[in-house]
C-alpha cells in the first residue's frame, strides 16, 4: 500500500494518510526537474515492455540523421512472423522516412519501426549495436533490446531503466511531436487512412502530456509511459503489465492527482489479482535516480 503521507511530504502538498492500489505491476513517478523519486512499485524487475521499445528505435534512427525524406518501401522482411501481428501498413506501400516514423511512433506500427531499423544504415546488425551502445550510453544496464518493434519477449528493461529512457527521448523535440499527436490523415496507396494515437489521454483537456508511447503484448501487459507537466511540475510516468487498458489509465490518473495535489481515491477498476508487492514512495536514499540524465 502507499503511504499518502510520506508521499505528500515529497509533494509538498496536503493529502491525508491513507492507502490505494495500483493495478500496474510496476510502477514510477519521478520529477524529472529534481530526480525525486515519488512513487514505486516494483521498479527494479527486468520485464518485457513490448512497443515501448519503439521510443529507443526512434532515438537511434535520428542519431544517424538520414534523410527524413528518403522513400521506403514496405517488403515482406517487415511482416511479424514472431505474433502474427495486425498492421495498416501494407506490404508494398511506399512511405517516407518521416512517415513510417510517425506511424513507429504515434500509431505504434510494427511494419514501420522493422522498416526503419532494416533501412538502418549497415542494416539491422549495425541497428542492434546501435542501440547497444545508446542504452550503455543512457545508463540502462539492466535493458536488452534484440529488434526494433517489442514484439519479442526477449526485448526487456526496468521502470527505473525506462524513466532514463523517457527523459532522454524527451529531449528530441521530433519524438515530443510525434507522440502526442492525437491523430493524423496518412496518405497510403493514393488514399487518405486515418491513425490515431494508441494512448487516448494525449489530446484530453484536462492533461499536459510532452511524450507518450504505449505498449501491449502477452507478456508486458498494458504497458505505458509519459512525460507530463502538471502543477508547475515536470514528471515521468512509468506504467508496466497492468492487465487491461482501464487499470492503465486509472493509474496515470492517480499519479496526475498525486503530482496536482488532489484527492486520491481507491482506485475501483483495477482488476483483482494476486498480492504483490505494493507500490510505496522512495526511500530517502533513492529520490536523486536519475537526476544525473
Amino acid at each position: 500500500m502507499i503511504r499518502l503521507a510520506v508521499v505528500a511530504l515529497l509533494l509538498g502538498v496536503s493529502i491525508s494518510a491513507g492507502a490505494m492500489s495500483l493495478g500496474s505491476r510496476h510502477a514510477l513517478l519521478v520529477d524529472e526537474n529534481t530526480g525525486a523519486v515519488l512513487l514505486e512499485k516494483n521498479a527494479n524487475d527486468i520485464v518485457p515492455i513490448a512497443s515501448l521499445t519503439k521510443l529507443m528505435t526512434a532515438m537511434v534512427v535520428l542519431d544517424a540523421r538520414l534523410d527524413m525524406q528518403q522513400a521506403i518501401t514496405i517488403t515482406d522482411d517487415d511482416v511479424d512472423v514472431l505474433k502474427h501481428s495486425s498492421s495498416r501498413v501494407p506490404v508494398g506501400a511506399t512511405f517516407t522516412r518521416g512517415t513510417l516514423l510517425e506511424l513507429a511512433l504515434m500509431s505504434s506500427d510494427n511494419r514501420a519501426a522493422f522498416a526503419l531499423a532494416r533501412t538502418y544504415p549497415g542494416s539491422l546488425d549495425a541497428f542492434r549495436l546501435a542501440v547497444r551502445n545508446k542504452a550503455l550510453e543512457l545508463g540502462m544496464r539492466r535493458t536488452n533490446i534484440e529488434e526494433p518493434t517489442g514484439l519479442s519477449p526477449h526485448n526487456t528493461s526496468t521502470a527505473t531503466d525506462l524513466a532514463r529512457l523517457v527523459i532522454a527521448a524527451g529531449r528530441y523535440p521530433e519524438i515530443e511531436r510525434l507522440t502526442t499527436a492525437s491523430a493524423d490523415m496518412i496518405e497510403v496507396e493514393g488514399s487518405a487512412t486515418h491513425y490515431r494515437n494508441t494512448n487516448r489521454l494525449v489530446g484530453n483537456s484536462a492533461w499536459d502530456i510532452r511524450l507518450s508511447k504505449t505498449g501491449f503484448t502477452r507478456e508486458a501487459g498494458r504497458c505505458l509511459v509519459m512525460r507530463v507537466q502538471a502543477a508547475g511540475r515536470s514528471a515521468v510516468m512509468i506504467l508496466l503489465n497492468a492487465r487491461e487498458s482501464v487499470a492503465r489509465t486509472a493509474d496515470a490518473v492517480t499519479m496526475h492527482r498525486m503530482l496536482r495535489g488532489e484527492p486520491i481515491m481507491e482506485a475501483s477498476v483495477a482488476p483483482k489479482r494476486k498480492a504483490t508487492r505494493s507500490a510505496k514512495p522512495a526511500r530517502h536514499g533513492n529520490r536523486a535516480m536519475v537526476a544525473q540524465l
